[in-house]
Order: C-alpha cells, then sequence, then structure tokens
C-alpha cells in the first residue's frame, strides 16, 4: 500500500514544481493560558485561512482550517504550519473535502507540517479527493517532541468512485512522515504514474480510497482497543498494527465516507485512553 521514502526527484516533478497558480501558506501556533489552548499566532497569505476557535470540551481548542476556493488546480501550492508548545491541545479539521482538479500539466502542492512539543493535538481532515488527469503532490510531516501526543489521518479518495472514474489518468505522489525528537518513526510514500499502480495485489488492489491513521503512545490495551471497532466489511478493509507505541491503522475501500466511519469508529475507541477524554467528534462533521 505505501513504499519507502525516496529521495529521488523525477526530472518532469522539477519541471512541473515551477509555481503558475494561486500559492497560499498558513502558520498558526497554540500555546496554554489559564484554563485553556488558545491561537496565540496566526500569519496568513493567499486563500488559506481558519475559523474563529471553540471550546465545547472546555480547554481543548477546536479549529477549522478554510481554503475559500474549494480545490486546487495546477500550479497551485498550499502551505500549512502548526506549533503547539508545551501544555496545548488542540484539535484541527476542515469542513470539507479538499479537491484537487484535473492538470494540463503543472503539479498542484499540499505541504503540512505539525510541530508539537510536549503537547497534543488530534489532526482529523477530511479527505482529499484527486480527480482523473490531476498531478497532485501531497506531504505531511509531523515533528513530535518530548511526550508530545497524536492522533491523526490521512484520507486519499483516487478519482471519483461514485462515477465509477478512477484516477485514470493521473499522477499523485503521496508522502507521510511521523518522527520523534528527529528520530523517524515512520515515513510512507505512494506514487502512482498510471494505471498500473492502482491495481497491484500488494498494493492497493483496485480500491479508490486509501487511508492511514497514526496514534502515539499506545500499548496492547489501545491495541485491543482499535481492533474491538472492527466490524466485517467485504468493501472496506482494515489492517491494525503498533510498533513500539505507534498505533498505525491502514485502510482501503471502495467509498471515502465508509472508510471514514470506520477510522472514526478507531479514534472514538482510543482517544479516552491515549487522551483522557471520551470521543466527542467536531460539530463540523454533522453537517
Amino acid at each position: 500500500m505505501t513504499h519507502p521514502l525516496s529521495i529521488d526527484t523525477h526530472p518532469s516533478e522539477a519541471a512541473d514544481a515551477a509555481p503558475m497558480g494561486w500559492e497560499a501558506r498558513l502558520s498558526l501556533g497554540f500555546a496554554r493560558r489559564g484554563a485553556r489552548t488558545v491561537l496565540a499566532k496566526r500569519s496568513a497569505r493567499g486563500p488559506l485561512t481558519v475559523q474563529r476557535p471553540f471550546y465545547p470540551e472546555g480547554d481543548l481548542c477546536h479549529l477549522y482550517l478554510l481554503h475559500p476556493p474549494g480545490g486546487l488546480v495546477g500550479g497551485d501550492r498550499l502551505e500549512v504550519e502548526l506549533d503547539l508548545d508545551p501544555g496545548s491541545s488542540a484539535m484541527i479539521t476542515t469542513p470539507g473535502a479538499a479537491k484537487f482538479y484535473r492538470s494540463l500539466g503543472p503539479r498542484a502542492e499540499q505541504h503540512q507540517r505539525l510541530r508539537i512539543r510536549d503537547a497534543g493535538l488530534e489532526w482529523l481532515p477530511q479527505e482529499n479527493i484527486l480527480f482523473p488527469g490531476c498531478n497532485a503532490h501531497l506531504s505531511t510531516r509531523v515533528e513530535l517532541h518530548g511526550d508530545a501526543r497524536f492522533i491523526g489521518w490521512e484520507i486519499q479518495c483516487l478519482g471519483l468512485p461514485s462515477n465509477g472514474e478512477r484516477l485514470d489518468p493521473g499522477r499523485a505522489s503521496l508522502q507521510l512522515r511521523i518522527e520523534r525528537d528527529g528520530r523517524p518513526l515512520l515515513w510512507d510514500r505512494l506514487n502512482i504514474e498510471d494505471a498500473n499502480d492502482l491495481d497491484g495485489p500488494s498494493g492497493l488492489r483496485g480500491m479508490p480510497v486509501t487511508a492511514t491513521l497514526i496514534a502515539t503512545g499506545a500499548d496492547n490495551d489501545v491495541l485491543r482497543l482499535a481492533r474491538e471497532t472492527l466490524v466485517p466489511d467485504p468493501d472496506t478493509l482494515i489492517g491494525i498494527t503498533r510498533i513500539e507505541d505507534l498505533l498505525i491503522v491502514r485502510a482501503l475501500g471502495l467509498a471515502s465516507d465508509r472508510v471514514r466511519n470506520r477510522l472514526t469508529a478507531i479514534w472514538a475507541g482510543i482517544r479516552q485512553p491515549l487522551l483522557g477524554r471520551p470521543a466527542q467528534a467536531p460539530r463540523i462533521w454533522a453537517t
């Protein structure tokens, strides 16, 4: 499903990276102030912003990332940086799916860097939809420091399965990197160059939705709780394992909403033991 991260760059990718469209950058800093976490720093450029933070759980800062254009085309580039100071805690999600539209050649890019220093972050964006004919590069880097706690996921919908359309043609480079104090815990890379990359029996198996959930601080009890949420579903394949204290959930499915529902159930099952909070889904998911 995923492949080791490579430092090689294809010559055509370097050419595609030349900026030709919208560039947007959002930098957010969270800090503990008294009894709750606040959005202490915010810097934005271009069409990328956030809604006002709110506190349905008291101390925990809930925040929604917004990209008003609603999608990316070839040449667009989005950058998101989060910094969480010690003692802070936040839940970040999005009001809807991110869309990567058909490109005539240039690449659309989304880069996310999450720095968590002795703090807690739940990173729960809705899915990325990669339209047929897109050329997309998506990377997420999670930097854990000290006793940082993290539960997060990434959901990729390759094509438009509800319309019977695959990511063919289409190109995608998907990267996920997790590290603690500079030591790599997980480096993933999935490259899709043509239709053959969508069908391998040891890869995507022809399923258009692929997802990964990561949680830190896991032990065997958390692994058991995560596995207890699973119910038989021939259209959604789930694998759950633990490497040291890292819980890793892999999913393949035929529909993004069903995959997201399965990951949500796992998140709800492990949130209390890992973060000391009962499950409380973001309000925006119900709209």
